[in-house]
């Protein structure tokens, strides 16, 4: 247990007579690819702030991924967490649009430069699973709960091929979907309404699993049955704050509770 972890007051068990759905998110809930996507961040932003100080002569200051990326990209849409990155810095950019060049210096175009980042590790390094959250999915689904994921990227199917788990899951709502659909990202519930209205689910009767603050905070303002933050990063107190019912260190944890009540 971290010095900062928080004991559940209740043994919350996902079972049937509960629950009909779950719906994960990818980075950092699913997929090791939470750390890919903050040094991906960092690299970019460092670069176009190291440019922006030479160009305005003021002093560099780093992007930090404790503070700022938690703050203001976590879990959110890509070009959203430029925005709000950016804007923190007293920095505004033009939008730009889908297709600018990873060098232009609009939002769109900070945003395509991480992106090529993610792209190069994912094609170089492949995807780390959490073997403990493909298990509980597992046994979700042996179970009769429905699976979905939801997630800001618009890498989410091509990461979850890669990681071989794109069968567990029935329904995909991310960052290509949303912008498909023209709904808001985290931390509007938007995305997992529309997850939980294409499993045909009442959010009651829903769970959402969240490794970030705005997906806590989506969860929580959708109105779910159930809200878990998964605190890989010690940031249990932060999760339960921003609207997580419970805390675990790794999704395991819900197979034990499980296993506890059946």
């Amino acid at each position: 247990m971290t010095p900062d972890r928080i004991p559940n007051q209740v043994n919350y068990s996902v079972t049937p007579d509960k629950f009909d759905a779950v719906l994960f998110d990818l980075d950092g809930v699913l997929t090791a690819t939470a750390k890919v996507h903050a040094s991906c961040w960092k690299k970019t932003f460092d670069e176009f702030l190291q440019q922006h100080a030479k160009e305005n002569d003021i002093p560099f200051q780093a992007f930090e991924i404790e503070t700022d990326y938690k703050l203001y990209v976590d879990g959110k849409p890509r070009y959203e967490g430029v925005k709000s990155f950016l804007e923190s810095r007293n920095i505004h950019l033009p939008q730009g649009s889908l297709e600018d060049d990873p060098t232009a210096k609009t939002i769109c175009g900070v945003g395509n430069r991480k992106n090529e980042f993610v792209h190069l590790v994912l094609e170089t390094e492949g995807v780390e699973v959490y073997s403990g959250s493909v298990d509980w999915v597992k046994h979700l689904m042996s179970e009769g709960i429905k699976t979905a994921v939801v997630s800001s990227s618009k890498n989410c199917e091509i990461v979850l091929k890669a990681a071989g788990i794109i069968e567990l899951f029935k329904i995909r709502v991310d960052g290509k979907v949303a912008a498909q659909l023209k709904i808001p990202g985290k931390p509007a519930p938007d995305t997992f309404l529309k997850a939980a209205e294409m499993l045909g689910i009442e959010p009651k009767r829903a769970v959402v699993v969240e490794d970030a603050i705005s997906g806590v905070q989506a969860g929580s303002a959708g109105g779910f049955g159930l809200v878990i933050g998964v605190d890989r990063e010690g940031d249990a107190q932060a999760l339960k704050d921003n609207g997580a019912d419970i805390v675990v260190s790794d999704l395991s944890e819900m197979l034990t509770n499980s296993s506890a009540t059946s």
